[in-house]
């Protein structure tokens, strides 16, 4: 397989840097999806385009009866001004693939060609599904309401991520958690405004938000279990707009992650309990409005065991990340983990030497893009090795 997915690398290179020129934000990714549905349909498979407006799905038929996979790859860009300097950088201002997903969609399209090759020794079906608008915009959510998981549908989803926090080479294929459930909060505090020298005649939302913001670090280190893990970040803050003037409201936005969901029901209480106390106590009115993102994402220990049988295949020796909790970043697979036993796992993509390493969602994020054909191929013969042991199982 490894040596397959080699073959296709200048293949696999083009539509990545295609795309990267290319990026699209989520539900906006027109040109993505078309060059999606076009590589598809040449290899000829089943295409159904338009899923939640710009997904695609691909249906690869294996020559006997069996259980349905689903492989996920999403597909969206980010509102980043890019400044890798690369001679494939985004043609469009201030939108640049930042979280490798253009990697993911060309990943995505050389698994086709993979398994397409190898569809008479399969028994079951693969479901390639191009997902959009990933970055918080709700993208699997759409996709599994428009149908995505029916017609037919699978028994076990596999995801994965090109990691710049781990060098080429690493791998996590872990069971339980491996990323954060996600939640947004946006909170108004009013008060009454007045004159910078006159404080006594106003209530002063600015002091009630600072007094609110030093509290609320009480809660992960006073009130979630020290041996749990959880966020609990105020990333905005926005009050008034002259010196002298004490403005009658202050808006404050933010997020919180947790593996365990006791946590994040835990961070939400404490949080509609401070936030009102604290109000009260500085004489303002609090309107809190906290949002869920996403769920945790967590591995299904049997789907993990087959990525790692197949990472074993592939890369004798290699040593695999079986820790879990990788990242407190969220990801939208955690609403498929919900519905379908899968795994979602990680591969190591970032090379220090070629200052390949900015994080994701950096304007000078880039990666070794010899994860491309490592991943594809891993990807793959996840595919394969769940269809014959789901296909065991009967």
């Amino acid at each position: 397989m490894n040596a397959s997915a080699q073959e296709l690398f200048s293949y696999t290179q083009t539509l990545r840097r295609d795309f990267h020129q290319h990026p699209e934000l989520g539900f906006q990714e027109v040109r993505t999806s078309a060059i999606i549905a076009r590589e598809l349909r040449q290899e000829g498979l089943e295409v159904t385009a338009g899923v939640a407006k710009t997904g695609v799905i691909g249906l690869i038929e294996g020559a006997k009866p069996g259980p349905t996979v689903l492989l996920r790859f999403d597909i969206d860009a980010l509102p980043i001004h890019e400044e890798t300097g690369a001679e494939y950088a985004s043609r469009t201002p201030g939108l640049m693939h930042a979280c490798g997903h253009d990697g993911h969609a060309a990943i995505g399209l050389t698994v086709a060609r993979l398994l397409n090759a190898r569809r008479g020794e399969m028994a079951g079906s693969v479901k390639l599904l191009f997902q959009p608008a990933e970055e918080g915009m709700g993208g699997a959510e759409q996709v599994i309401a428009a149908g995505a998981l029916e017609n037919p549908r699978p028994s076990r989803a596999l995801g994965l991520h090109i990691w710049n926090e781990k060098p080429f080479g690493w791998l996590g294929i872990a069971p339980g958690p491996v990323m954060a459930g996600a939640a947004k909060f946006d909170l108004t505090l009013q008060g009454k405004g007045g004159h910078g020298a006159m404080p006594h005649l106003s209530v002063d939302p600015v002091v009630a938000s600072a007094a609110i913001i030093s509290a609320a670090q009480s809660i992960v280190s006073r009130n979630v279990d020290p041996q749990q893990a959880a966020v609990l970040t105020f990333a905005s803050l926005r009050a008034g707009e002259a010196f002298n003037v004490i403005p009658s409201q202050a808006q404050m936005s933010g997020t919180m992650r947790y593996f365990d969901p006791a946590v994040g029901v835990l961070l939400r209480r404490r949080l509609e309990e401070l936030t009102a106390q604290i109000a009260a106590a500085y004489g303002c009115s609090a309107d809190l409005h906290i949002s869920d993102l996403t769920p945790p994402v967590i591995n299904q220990a049997q789907s993990a065991a087959a990525v790692r049988r197949a990472a074993q295949t592939l890369f004798p020796g290699q040593e695999i990340d079986e820790s879990g909790r990788f990242t407190m970043g969220a990801e939208d697979f955690a609403f498929y983990l919900q519905q379908i036993p899968g795994v979602y796992f990680l591969v190591g993509s970032a090379n220090t030497e070629q200052g390949l390493d900015y994080g994701h969602h950096h304007p000078r994020f880039d990666f070794d893009e010899r994860v491309l054909s490592r991943a594809a191929a891993l990807m793959t013969q996840a595919a394969l090795e769940s269809l014959a042991e789901m296909g065991a199982e009967g």
